[in-house]
């Protein structure tokens, strides 16, 4: 009988299918399993700063801005106020 022998092809032919199907979602699983363990390419963003280092920093940037404090008014001194003279 001919559909006696299509079923038992048809059969075979599906516990193949089921086979390889079984063999991809294993590795396909494997790969997720793989990327989700993998460790992260490193920290994003700023880098926060211990107290000392703040700190430290403060301190820095207080110098940085009375010494351009001075050098602004040294630069006023040194040019002569000419407000009460005009050009008419």
């Amino acid at each position: 009988m001919d559909i006696i022998k299509a079923l038992r092809e048809l059969h075979a032919e599906r516990k193949r299918l089921n086979a390889v199907i079984a063999s991809l979602e294993a590795q396909l699983a494997g790969t997720r399993k793989q990327t989700a363990t993998r460790k992260s390419p490193g920290r994003r963003g700023r880098k926060s700063m211990s107290a000392a280092e703040r700190l430290k920093v403060s301190k820095r940037m207080t110098l940085y801005w009375e010494a351009r404090r001075a050098q602004l008014r040294e630069l006023q001194a040194e040019v002569p106020q000419s407000s009460s003279t005009s050009g008419s």
